[in-house]
């Protein structure tokens, strides 16, 4: 079997993005992932690739928009005031149609907040969060190994759709720690070429890569166009995790530390005899809209756990139309849900 090494859920997300060729990365300290810049600071530097503290989260989302555009696969990280701080330059790289990989460890907010574990930007990456319309791809591991396997998919997507790609990962994922099997390292030769890149112009025309368009009928047929190959990405890259229990009177939609708080309150419910279905959203964009849909249709409740106090239950509710009742177990400000508390709600719902 594949070695597995000890590593936080941060640094698994720093080896995974060296691993998948990232050649530049550009970012600026903030808890709770500050382990991230500090792995990437010192294994970017000694393998002679790009490393730089910005001067700011503004500039580093800038940095990564310049570098991507010039052909490297770029990264930056922050946790959530410093994602707010990003969302102009997330915005412009999705009107240039520039591959981006950005990680949010999520922190409790509003605000400055608390450095505890959060889900409360569930809203801000799933809806875009700048400007204009536009999408990002946004993938919640929910362990330190699919720190790594959703970081190393992250580049590959970004690349292939030429969009953003966000990991969404809580404060606790990345501070916890798990033995991970890593995946084979990239040779930069093996890398997707970019035929679309301002770099290398010695023997064509310079190309200019810009989200403004002046005219308000060119804007809207590029915007419309992204938007098509949106639904691409919405029928080939949706991905969720479903634990179906015959009989089930209940399904539970949870992500990050709250689907791993959900794991324990469901086997405690099987105990008492009490059947209950999991879904997990691997992706939060696009979302399993249709399986959750598809549930729906037997009309029994749904019970959304997260660390906020309703965003993710939003796109459930959306998701079910009506068909059946949604409830939400919600903690705000870095409070971290109990096994106890989602096996009481599950033991009062399923009465």
């Amino acid at each position: 079997m594949p070695e597995k090494v000890l590593m936080k859920g941060n640094e698994a997300i720093a080896k995974a993005a060296i691993l998948a060729g990232c050649q530049v990365y550009f970012g600026y300290p903030i808890t709770p992932q500050n382990e991230l810049i500090a792995y990437m600071a010192r294994v970017m530097l000694e393998r002679k690739r790009v490393f730089i503290q910005a001067e700011s989260e503004t500039a580093a989302i800038n940095m990564v928009y310049g570098a991507s555009a010039a052909g490297a696969r770029a990264m930056t990280s922050s946790s959530s005031p410093g994602m707010s701080l990003k969302q102009e330059g997330i915005s412009y790289a999705a009107g240039a149609d520039i591959p981006l990989v950005v990680v949010n460890v999520v922190r409790g907010g509003p605000g400055l907040g608390s450095i505890a574990p959060a889900q409360s930007d569930y809203f801000q990456s799933t809806r875009g969060g700048g400007h204009g319309d536009y999408r990002s791809i946004v993938l919640a591991p929910k362990s330190v190994q699919e720190c790594a396997d959703l970081t190393y998919l992250a580049f590959d997507l970004a690349d292939k759709y030429r969009m953003p790609v966000i990991i969404l990962a809580d404060g606790m994922i990345g501070q916890m720690m798990e033995g991970v099997e890593l995946p084979p390292e990239i040779p930069p030769e093996k890398l997707s070429k970019r035929t679309w890149t301002v770099g290398n112009m010695d023997n064509r025309p310079a190309r200019h890569l810009t989200s403004l368009n002046l005219v308000p009928e060119e804007l809207e047929a590029k915007t419309k166009a992204r938007f098509m190959r949106y639904e691409t990405v919405k029928k080939d890259e949706t991905r969720y995790e479903y634990s179906a229990a015959p009989g089930a009177v209940l399904t539970v939609v949870a992500y990050g530390t709250a689907a791993r708080v959900v794991q324990g309150a469901v086997r405690q419910a099987k105990q008492e005899g009490i059947p209950v279905n999991i879904l997990r959203p691997i992706s939060l964009w696009p979302f399993p809209t249709e399986i959750l849909s598809n549930i729906a249709e037997s009309g029994h409740p749904f019970l959304t756990v997260e660390m906020s106090l309703g965003q993710l239950v939003e796109d459930v509710r959306l998701a079910v139309l009506g068909k059946a009742p949604v409830h939400l177990l919600g903690h705000s400000g870095g409070v971290i849900p109990t096994e106890e508390e989602v096996f009481a709600e599950i033991k009062r719902i399923s009465r």
